[in-house]
């Protein structure tokens, strides 16, 4: 059962805030009304004077058709450099049509800057540079006539261009052009002007594109001819410096030598290969004839053959002689001579053979050689051919490729040449501008709405930025909700005048039944009510910063406790003492200082008020450190002596955000009352106040709402707290009503 409960309980709580918003929000309205009507009809007084001041305005419109095609007899885009088959080429002539160059031929070509309507002189003309003394560099002496007349039609256009409006119609291509001027006539005549400013600037610039193109080719073609020529005089210097002939320069020849000439030395090579194993075997003999007759070529020499034969034939003829003579026969004489001479001959031969052997290596040697050099030249001279001919082949690309480029812009010449009469118009007016008869502007009607409706939304705005920047405690929810502390009572704004400038230190005593008395006795019920058990015996009075009427509070809590019991007042704000004044009592009198200190006995100190009826302990001499002095044991047994002799007593501290006094005497009390001065201390100022009470545990009772503009609180609370204040009467109506 409680579970269902709770959560229609949480609804209604949320639709009560959201209410309460709702009220919050209209109350700021209704609080502000009249300054929010005040200032919409001012507002809207003023928009009716200037809009009925103004002139009105016409605007005439011309319709142009851009055409996004045109017919050329030969494809010249890229000359032109144009692409019109997409739709930023549309955006481009929108363009073009609210370019400065367009409108300064119009303005020349109507006379604007001598027309009525654009030489009217202002209302107010105001020049700062005119209040100088001096002349700054820039002034309009120092530029010439010339510069001047130029910066006079720049201004002049862009006075002209705001009045121009171009407008494309989508998916169309058509575009309309709008002109705005005091004169209908004027109007209509300027955006007729435009539409065919803008088909011959289309004309003259597709001329001037294709003058320039033809120029430009005509003279690349002269640079290009030229480089033609030089490249291909460049070519034939070089065939005939390097005696070049043939297609590829002699390199055919070069190859077909170098490849005979290897033939040769590989044969010169075999046989010199074949000699040299004789030649080895020749050198190795060392000049033995018969190790020389061991070498092949010896053996198969003929005239050895023969030579051996014939030794032969001879040595077996001394053989058989020898079988029949002695040796000292003529006949083995003779034969013995015959022998020697055949082996003469025989060596001769030999050592012949072996000469032709050393001069057929030699020879054969040398032409290897030879022809190595030879091939070597020969190399060397393909290999110098091949850099010349690799330097002939880019001489020949390079002019080549000259003539491609040369032969390609000489057809495009011709191509512009072709078509440079062709030039036909892409656009055409479809709908000129006629006179118009009603004026398109001021809306009259219209702005004096919008101008009432837009002040009246500013001035709600304003208001509720005020209200959003007003971070004061105002009302007595401000105190609940701002800063979560309980509300003892308020205490209504008194008048004041010169001769009392402080009228709530003696307006409970002196008025008793007045609304502010009635309100110090319930916040005296507030105090009692608070603790009736183990009543608050001693009570310390702090606020926030200084001039928030502590003092005030402290004496009217003091006087109301009076009524009923033994109250004495202390005065421990020693940095800024103020009831002495308020009380009548000598700011130089002794008190609180002097009694902890020792100097003076507490009767001297104490002062009865008669019209109060209570006791008063002023702060007395001022001391170097108050705060030592409200923290010392003196204090606490001074204060304890004092509650023997009182039912209660209130204190008068310093604020707790100025100094730390409060703090200090905060465990020596039994109840604190923290004092706000409505709209004027700042809730995040309180709320810290308050939070460092409650950091050292200070018995804080709650909070007195001080000075309170009942009026204008009235207003804050609306019918939720609006009878609180008129319990009392301190509004307007209860007083009537009484």
């Amino acid at each position: 059962m409680t579970n269902d409960n709770q959560p229609s309980l949480s609804q209604g709580r949320l639709a009560d805030e959201e209410v309460i918003d709702l009220q919050q929000y209209w109350r700021t309205l209704m609080r502000n009304k009249w300054g929010i009507l005040g200032f919409a009809l001012a507002v809207t007084a003023l928009t009716v004077l200037v809009v009925f001041s103004m002139k009105p305005i016409y605007r005439a419109t011309a319709t142009l058709l851009i055409e996004s095609q045109q017919a050329n007899v030969v494809s010249i885009e890229e000359v032109y450099g144009l692409d019109n088959s997409n739709s930023e080429y549309f955006l481009t002539q929108f363009e073009i049509i609210k370019s400065r160059r367009l409108a300064e031929k119009v303005v020349n070509k109507l006379s604007l800057q001598e027309h009525p309507e654009f030489n009217q002189e202002p209302l107010v003309s105001f020049n700062w540079r005119d209040m100088l003394p001096v002349e700054l560099p820039g002034d309009e002496a120092d530029v010439s006539e010339v510069e001047s007349e130029r910066v006079a039609l720049n201004k002049f256009i862009d006075g002209f261009s705001s009045r121009l409006a171009i407008t494309p119609i989508r998916k169309t291509q058509l575009v309309k052009i709008s002109f705005e001027a005091n004169d209908p006539k004027l109007a209509a005549q300027v955006a007729n002007a435009i539409g065919q400013a803008y088909i011959e600037n289309n004309l003259e610039a597709k001329l001037e594109v294709t003058m320039q193109a033809s120029s430009w080719l005509s003279e690349r073609l002269g640079g290009l001819k030229a480089e033609v020529n030089a490249a291909e005089k460049a070519l034939q210097d070089f065939l005939d410096a390097e005696n070049l002939v043939g297609e590829e320069g002699g390199t055919t020849i070069a190859n077909k030598e170098l490849e005979l000439i290897s033939s040769k030395h590989i044969e010169a090579k075999r046989d010199r290969l074949n000699l040299e194993s004789h030649y080895n075997q020749i050198q190795a003999a060392k000049g033995s004839i018969r190790l020389y007759e061991l070498v092949p070529g010896v053996l198969q020499d003929r005239t050895v053959q023969e030579f051996k034969r014939q030794l032969l034939e001879v040595e077996l003829k001394r053989s058989d002689l020898a079988k029949r003579y002695g040796s000292k026969h003529p006949s083995m004489m003779a034969v013995q001579s015959e022998v020697a001479n055949a082996r003469n001959s025989l060596n001769s031969q030999i050592k012949s053979v072996i000469n032709g052997i050393k001069s057929d290596y030699q020879a054969a040697l040398a032409s290897e050689r030879s022809l190595e050099k030879a091939l070597s030249r020969t190399r060397e001279g393909l290999q110098v051919l091949g850099r010349k001919e690799y330097k002939r082949k880019e001489l020949e690309n390079e002019a080549e490729s000259k003539r491609v480029v040369y032969d390609t812009f000489l057809q495009r010449f011709n191509e512009t040449n072709a078509t440079g009469d062709l030039n036909s118009a892409n656009a055409r007016i479809i709908d000129p501008a006629v006179v118009p008869v009603l004026p398109e502007k001021p809306k009259k009607k219209l702005i004096i709405v919008a101008a009432f409706v837009a002040s009246l939304m500013a001035g709600v705005v304003f208001a509720f930025l005020l209200e959003a920047l007003n971070n004061t405690i105002q009302t007595a929810r401000d105190v609940e909700s701002k800063l979560s502390a309980t509300l003892l009572g308020i205490l209504p704004l008194l008048k004041q005048d010169k001769n009392n400038p402080n009228p709530s230190y003696r307006e409970f005593v002196e008025s008793n039944h007045s609304s502010f008395a009635e309100s110090v006795r319930t916040i005296r019920t507030g105090i009692v009510l608070s603790a009736l058990d183990n009543p608050h015996k001693v009570l310390a009075v702090t606020s926030t910063m200084p001039d928030e009427g502590k003092t005030s509070v402290a004496v009217n809590i003091a006087f109301a406790l009076g009524q009923m019991e033994k109250v004495l007042l202390i005065g421990a704000d020693m940095r800024r003492p103020a009831f002495n004044k308020a009380l009548g009592i000598d700011r130089h009198a002794i008190g609180l200082s002097n009694f902890v200190a020792g100097t003076a006995k507490l009767e001297e100190c104490i002062q009865h008020f008669e019209k109060g009826g209570i006791d008063v302990l002023p702060a007395g001499t001022i001391p170097p450190n108050p705060l030592e002095l409200l923290s010392s044991k003196r204090f606490a047994k001074a204060l304890e002596l004092l509650e023997k002799g009182y039912d209660r007593i209130v204190i008068d501290t310093a604020p707790s955000q100025s100094v730390s006094d409060a703090m200090v005497i905060s465990p020596l009390v039994g109840g604190m009352i923290y004092v706000v001065k409505a709209d004027s201390t700042t809730y995040q100022q309180a709320k810290a106040g308050i939070k460092r009470l409650k950091d050292v545990n200070a018995p804080l009772i709650g909070v007195v709402l001080n000075q309170v503009n009942t009026k204008k609180a009235s207003k804050y609370d609306g019918g939720d707290y609006g009878g609180y204040y008129d319990t009392y009467g301190y509004t307007e109506d209860s007083k009537n009503l009484a």
